[in-house]
C-alpha cells in the first residue's frame, strides 16, 4: 500500500453488522489496480456468512454481477492463510472472535462484464450476533486524491 492508495468507508462497524439474507458495503468505485476489502470480525463466536463480490454497473446499482475474486484469512494474532480463489459462489466465514479477511478483486473480473464499480455482499449462514465492519481500499487509483492544504 502506499500513500496515494484510497482508502474507503465499505460497512460501518455495528454489533450485528452481518446479520439478513444479504449486507451489502458501500458500492466503490474500482478504476486503479485493484480492490482490497477487509472485513473484521470482533467478538461473534457463532454467527457465519458467505461472501461474495458483485460487479456494479453503476453506484446505485442498477445491475450486478457475482464475479471471481481472491482472499485469505487470518483467525490468529498475525497468522494468514494462503491467498485462495474463491469462485462467484464466494466462501463461507469462520465462527469465532477476531477474525480478519482480505477479499482482492481483479479490476479485469469487473471489466469483463462491463462494469467498474464493486461491492462486496454479506449473506448471513449461521445465525449470531458478530461485531464486524468493512473497509475497501481503491489500490493506485485512477485519479488521485488532491491535497486541501500544502501540509498534505
Amino acid at each position: 500500500m502506499n500513500f496515494a492508495d484510497h482508502i474507503v468507508h465499505g460497512l460501518a462497524p455495528d454489533t450485528d453488522a452481518f446479520a439478513g439474507a444479504t449486507v451489502n458495503s458501500d458500492v466503490i468505485d474500482a478504476a486503479g489496480s485493484g480492490v482490497l476489502f477487509i472485513i473484521y470480525k470482533g467478538v461473534g463466536t457463532t454467527g457465519t456468512s458467505t461472501v461474495t463480490v458483485e460487479a456494479c454497473d453503476d453506484i446505485t446499482p442498477t445491475t450486478t454481477a457475482a464475479v471471481p475474486f481472491t482472499y485469505r484469512t487470518n483467525t490468529a494474532t498475525d497468522v494468514w492463510s494462503a491467498w485462495t480463489a474463491a469462485t462467484a459462489a464466494g466462501f463461507v466465514t469462520t465462527a469465532g472472535s477476531n477474525h480478519i479477511y482480505q477479499v482482492w478483486v481483479d479490476p479485469a473480473e469487473l471489466a469483463e462484464e462491463g462494469y467498474r464499480y464493486v461491492r462486496l455482499d454479506m449473506a448471513e449462514e449461521a445465525d449470531g450476533a458478530v461485531l464486524g465492519g468493512i473497509l475497501a481500499i481503491v489500490l493506485d487509483p485512477r485519479y488521485q486524491v488532491q491535497p486541501t492544504s500544502l501540509i498534505d
